[in-house]
């Protein structure tokens, strides 16, 4: 009688299950009782797994609604959130050429000498320009126009030789020598008369003189700090030793 409960159930079981199934599980009722089972997890999984998934309304947190507003409103767009630049009123920016300039001196026959700042990487003509263009029926030769200027640079324009009285060494600095001018003699003045040469190049060139005892060839003068090919070339027809 024990046995009657479990094969009295097995055998309903086997009644209300399909044909198809009776007939794939034969008519074991272990067989059956496990396939029972195993509907039954199934069931209980997909109501479970239906439950968790199904949608949820989210509400925004207080804080975010009330205070998303506020560091606008205190501290301006600086106060924006991290990640998100804002445009700042500061001072525009500022042109590579115009934070390194260079500033030389145009002297001579030109409409508007004095000194003048150019953008740095400015040539001879560009100083011309600059300082008006050149007087007309100004001679040129010697002076080098595609030359790249330097900062604290002077540029003399179709500066006359004048004749000098005797030797006199005021009327040697009046003005350039009519010939080459001697790199062991020529005063501060007289150097500056020479294209590209100012006063503080002038003054190496003396300087290094005295320390060396003087020039004994013109190509010594690429020694002479500030002084490179480029320059040395503009010079080197134009001095003697």
């Amino acid at each position: 009688m024990a046995g009657a409960g479990p094969s009295r159930f097995g055998l309903a079981l086997r009644d209300r299950l399909p044909a198809w199934v009776q007939v794939r599980c034969g008519l074991e009722p272990k067989t059956l009782a496990a396939l029972a089972v195993v509907l039954v997890a199934a069931a209980v999984f997909a109501a479970q797994h239906f439950w968790a998934g199904r949608p949820q309304a989210v509400r925004a947190p207080d804080l975010v609604q009330q205070g998303s507003a506020q560091p606008q409103s205190r501290a301006g767009p600086a106060a924006g959130a991290a990640g998100e630049p804002s445009p700042s009123p500061g001072r525009p920016p500022v042109d590579p050429q115009q934070a390194a300039g260079i500033v030389v001196d145009v002297s001579g026959k030109v409409r508007r000498p004095g000194v003048l700042e150019l953008p740095a990487g400015s040539r001879v003509a560009d100083a011309l320009e600059a300082a008006g263009g050149v007087k007309p029926g100004t001679d040129l030769t010697g002076l080098n126009r595609a030359r790249v200027l330097s900062d604290g640079e002077q540029v003399v324009v179709g500066a006359p030789a004048t004749p000098t009285t005797g030797g006199s060494a005021a009327g040697s600095a009046a003005g350039p020598a009519a010939g080459p001018i001697s790199l062991n003699s020529a005063t501060p003045e007289q150097l500056e008369t020479l294209p590209g040469v100012g006063p503080v190049l002038a003054q190496h060139i003396i300087d290094h003189r005295m320390q060396n005892g003087g020039f004994r060839s013109i190509d010594e003068l690429r020694d002479v700090n500030g002084i490179g090919d480029r320059r040395f070339d503009d010079l080197r027809n134009l001095v003697r030793p």
